[in-house]
């Protein structure tokens, strides 16, 4: 009797644990194997430039490499993935990734923290942008090229980019891919997820790769390009400079890194398809006319004031600058020109509502994005025809297709979270100290993923003066808004792993 009631509870424990542990923990030691030969490219810049910052990178690499072979070793199992499984390994390996990739911040020349360098990285890895050096160019080359990476490496997906190799390794891919790309909707571009994940990286790569060059043609010596590209594609904003892109007083410059940033927030399909000579796409998604629209209104209308005030006296560097930013931190890149905490408060304040509007679905982009925006003031605009016609049958339609109403309702709790999410983190922030408008802009910043804020946190300042505890709490917000709310959320409600 005792045998069997035994048995029983052994039976109902398999039917209740239905998250495979042997598959995240196999699929993350792959990943971090991965993540190892990452650490090794900055060795190059230290080769190059002398600069003693090699055992930083060498001996955190070699580490993490011995723990992704051993767990990909001792946990290999040839189940399938399912969905449940997807959803873990999408959170955990944006935290596992920063946990490793911190390493060389610790143990670089200039010593950091190891709080300051779980946040430095995951503002590398989420693409946010958000530092905590107080004098960047006062760190080596090595470490700066390192922050450029992780952004590149984040910018598409760690998921994304792995998806083109996890077949090979005997890891199904598309529980990730759902997981993982931003957007309410996420469309494959082949029947194969391997062949889709190729496209979006080779895409990727020949933008970066083109921006690079370009940068390079134009005068930036070949490090800065790198950096500014890896950093501009990615969406992430870290640059070598203190100053940053305001650095450079090419015109040229500055009009080649927003053509790119621009790029960086549209999506990525819409890429491709272009380069199929299917220029068609653009003018037929109703989210890239928007996105180009509202770009271009923001400039005009940023400009205006810029000039009615007076802080500009030439209408072609006032142009310049009020481009430069409205598509910064319209893509979320945060890249700065000039220090917008100096311009007149009607600026500013357009400048933080672009906080909350992002790029568009599927690009490297965090932040709302541009197609919730669209499908959310449609839905307003349908609801108020409604009561003008109760008995009308009304859809809510988005590049002609009829969008579903479990998008909509998606969209509609996406808004409800990400605002409560954006209120509890200001009170929290508030609570260690800091005024009002830092801990409002700090966790608007982070939460999309954009990087300077205002106040003690504008573009010209930096975090460093947060308390450990702040840093923590906006690194969360920083993988929260990357991974869209949901997934972190799902992974963290008890029912995900107990049934």
């Amino acid at each position: 009797m005792a045998k069997a009631f035994m048995e029983a509870i052994k039976a109902n424990v398999r039917r209740s644990r239905l998250v495979n542990h042997r598959i995240i923990l196999a699929t993350l030691g792959k990943l971090l194997i991965g993540l190892s030969l990452g650490m090794l490219l900055p060795l190059i810049a230290d080769y190059v430039y002398q600069e003693g910052d090699w055992p930083a990178f060498l001996f955190p690499a070699l580490f993490t490499f011995g723990v992704g072979f051993f767990t990909s070793k001792f946990f290999q199992t040839d189940e399938e993935m399912s969905a449940r499984e997807g959803f873990a390994i999408v959170a955990c390996v944006w935290v596992v990734f920063t946990i490793f990739g911190a390493l060389p911040y610790v143990f670089c020349t200039n010593h950091h923290s190891y709080t300051d360098a779980f946040f430095q990285t995951m503002s590398g890895f989420t693409t946010t942008g958000s530092t905590i050096f107080t004098d960047i160019e006062s760190h080596s080359k090595t470490i700066l090229l390192w922050g450029s990476i992780t952004q590149w490496i984040g910018g598409m997906g760690i998921i994304v980019l792995s998806l083109a190799i996890l077949p090979v390794l005997g890891i199904g891919g598309m529980q990730l891919f759902r997981a993982e790309v931003p957007g309410p909707v996420s469309d494959k571009l082949t029947p194969r997820i391997k062949d889709t994940a190729k496209i979006l990286y080779q895409t990727y790569l020949v933008l970066t790769l083109l921006e690079c060059f370009v940068l390079w043609v134009l005068g930036m010596d070949l490090y800065a390009a790198v950096c500014h590209s890896l950093s501009t594609l990615s969406s992430g904003g870290f640059s070598p400079h203190n100053a940053s892109v305001a650095h450079y007083h090419s015109s040229w410059i500055h009009f080649v890194i927003i053509l790119f940033m621009f790029f960086a927030g549209m999506n990525f399909t819409i890429h491709y398809q272009c380069s199929q000579f299917r220029f068609s796409a653009l003018w037929k998604d109703s989210e890239f006319k928007f996105y180009l629209g509202f770009t271009i209104f923001v400039t005009l209308v940023l400009m205006s004031i810029l000039m009615l005030h007076g802080t500009y006296i030439d209408p072609f560097l006032c142009f310049r600058d009020a481009l430069f930013n409205t598509v910064s931190l319209l893509t979320t890149t945060g890249f700065g020109s000039a220090d917008y905490e100096t311009w007149p408060s009607a600026c500013q304040a357009i400048l933080f509502a672009l906080f909350f509007v992002g790029g568009c679905a599927g690009s490297t982009s965090g932040g709302i994005k541009v197609i919730r925006h669209l499908i959310f003031f449609k839905f307003a605009y349908q609801q108020v025809n409604q009561l003008l016609h109760p008995k009308a049958i009304l859809n809510l339609k988005v590049s002609t297709q009829v969008v579903r109403d479990n998008v909509i309702k998606g969209v509609l709790g996406f808004f409800v979270i990400y605002m409560g999410s954006f209120a509890l983190g200001t009170i929290v922030i508030a609570c260690t100290g800091l005024d009002l408008v830092t801990s409002a802009s700090a966790v608007a910043s982070c939460l999309g993923n954009i990087g300077p804020g205002f106040a003690l946190v504008g573009p010209t300042d930096n975090f460093a003066m947060i308390s450990d505890f702040g840093k923590w709490v906006l690194a969360f917000l920083m993988l929260l808004g990357r991974l869209e709310l949901f997934t972190v959320m799902v992974v963290l409600s008890p029912a995900f792993w107990r049934d």
